[in-house]
């Protein structure tokens, strides 16, 4: 019988398991992306009409799992996609929590019923308090075109039954807020939500309005009505927020990452003489922008621009960074204390008619996937917030909200090899090396062949050739 050299076999071995699929060999086993889409409960919008409602226990992914990603829009009845300067989407904002089982909430109503010792609130980990922008994702008008992908190996972990209060279950709550502009005397009006064009002088729940409140949520709650041309009308008709939702099972190869939103609006001091971080951060989510007319200053700089200071009261590494902007909406920026730019969000606006590129919209905003490990916040370190608007025109109710992913941990991998995969041309790169190691891999198994038959039939009588 041929004998052979078992060291080819440990080669062979070596290379066919570095021939894997590179998410194996980095990663471990590969984990399937899964997909679902669904619809929120049906709302039904005429001329001028607010839909701003609070829906429970809505669909949602079962498991512990790692969402990757979740996006979302309005359509109508047959699916199809509704511009916004139709319907516009003031925001959509999707949110964790606990209830005890049993208890049954489907509407805001029925929370305000609940004893709240059957309700834990399961939100992120941001620094707003008394449970202000919590939600886990959320955008408005720019929804259509802004990426909320979670790039490998990182995913937001949910459904971790350790996490789960003993008694309770996981659900989620979705808000969708939308206005229906078609006929308004002033669409932008209308998105703003100016409180004379809704005519409204008390907010939701009877109180008066400060005097010098000229707009913002308080006027355009749900079911209230925006100024419309006399004489339009047009039918009521049916729509639904459209979401899409991707994960991943939770394994040990998935390395979880926390939410944090920053507020332009955040009141936060850092208390005189003291070097403590004060936690009380009082995020106010909506300001005014006055025009540059009652200035005196000409279009060319007629930006605001507001910047404020926030200590970190977490550390990690930046994974992800997006902004929220309103129509006016110029970019936002977030730096290190001595100007460094660590993230940067600028809006895109629309030029057509079709959904997703309506003139004078905003209807994307970029977001900021920094290399891995190139980005690092330290806890206590001091981190600047700005935020530019165009001051052509008065703007009521605008927003300046900074969504970031936070890990605790790189993957081991980028220790050692110092892997990029979060752009395209590194992924390209990896994916070239890997399949030149699968085809060295191949090579090698068949000359081994080659080699052994070649051998078995010199020891049989035949000669091998060029051997």
């Amino acid at each position: 019988m041929a004998s052979y050299n078992p060291g080819w076999l440990v080669l062979v071995g070596i290379l066919v398991t570095l021939s894997l699929p590179y998410s194996h060999a980095f990663w471990g086993n590969e984990n399937k992306i899964h997909t679902a889409v669904f619809l929120s409960p049906k709302f039904v919008l005429g001329p001028g009409s607010v839909e701003n409602r609070f829906y429970f226990n809505v669909d949602f992914p079962k498991g512990h799992i790692a969402l990757k990603s979740f996006d979302a829009e309005v359509t109508d009845e047959a699916g199809n996609p509704v511009p916004l300067h139709e319907t516009y989407l003031h925001h959509w904002v999707v949110v964790r929590y606990y209830v005890r089982k049993g208890v049954e909430i489907s509407k805001l109503d029925d929370l305000k019923k609940v004893n709240r010792s059957d309700y834990i609130s399961g939100g992120n980990n941001g620094i707003c308090q008394n449970g202000i922008l919590s939600q886990f994702f959320g955008l408005g008008s720019e929804t259509r075109k802004t990426s909320t992908h979670i790039p490998d190996p990182y995913g937001i972990e949910v459904g971790n039954p350790a996490e789960v209060p003993s008694g309770f279950e996981e659900q989620w709550m979705l808000n969708v807020h939308a206005i229906d502009t078609r006929g308004a005397e002033d669409k932008l009006g209308c998105t703003e939500c100016r409180c004379d064009l809704y005519n409204v002088t008390v907010d939701e729940y009877g109180r008066p309005l400060r005097p010098y409140y000229k707009g913002g949520l308080l006027c355009c709650y749900d079911r209230t009505q925006c100024k419309v041309k006399h004489g339009f009308e047009a039918v009521r008709r049916t729509l639904y927020l459209r979401y899409t939702v991707k994960w991943i099972d939770m394994d040990r190869f998935v390395l979880p990452v926390k939410i944090y939103i920053f507020d332009i609006t955040d009141s936060w001091k850092r208390t005189p003489s003291s070097t403590e971080i004060n936690a009380e951060h009082k995020c106010k989510i909506e300001y005014d922008i006055e025009s540059c007319d009652a200035t005196g200053l000409g279009n060319d700089g007629c930006i605001d621009t507001k910047r404020i200071s926030l200590d970190m009261p977490f550390g990690g590494y930046l994974i992800y960074g997006v902004a929220h902007q309103h129509s006016g909406g110029t970019g936002s920026a977030l730096y290190r204390e001595d100007g460094q730019l660590m993230c940067s969000s600028l809006p895109t606006y629309g030029k057509g008619e079709e959904p997703g590129n309506e003139a004078g919209y905003i209807v994307g905003m970029t977001t900021c996937y920094p290399k891995p490990g190139t980005v690092e916040i330290s806890e206590g370190e001091t981190l600047i917030l700005e935020f530019n608007y165009s001051r052509i025109r008065h703007h009521t109710g605008v927003m300046g909200l900074f969504y970031i992913l936070v890990a605790d941990d790189l993957p081991k991998p980028m220790h050692t090899l110092r892997t990029v995969v979060e752009t395209q041309d590194s992924i390209m790169v990896v994916t070239v090396l890997w399949a030149a190691v699968a085809l060295i891999g191949v090579v090698a198994v068949i000359a081994l062949a080659v080699h052994y038959q070649f051998k078995r039939e010199g020891e049989d009588g035949y000669e091998a050739i060029g051997m």
